[in-house]
């Protein structure tokens, strides 16, 4: 019996060693082309922030 679990045991160390997935050649991988649009808003990103840091402290001042 424990020959037996012994030699299940050493074949599945040895298959799951020389397992391997898809090829051993470099994969080709294709650049994407991103588009980014151009922002259409008035209001920069420092307006936003400043006008959330007020909204937030009105809590704080109250």
């Amino acid at each position: 019996m424990k020959k037996l679990a012994m030699t299940a045991a050493l074949s599945c160390a040895l298959a799951a060693g020389s397992a391997q997935a898809g090829s051993l050649a470099d994969p080709i991988l294709e650049k994407d082309m991103i588009e980014m649009e151009a922002a259409n808003s008035s209001m920069s990103g420092t307006a936003l922030v400043a006008l959330l840091a007020l909204t937030l402290m009105i809590p704080v001042l109250d």
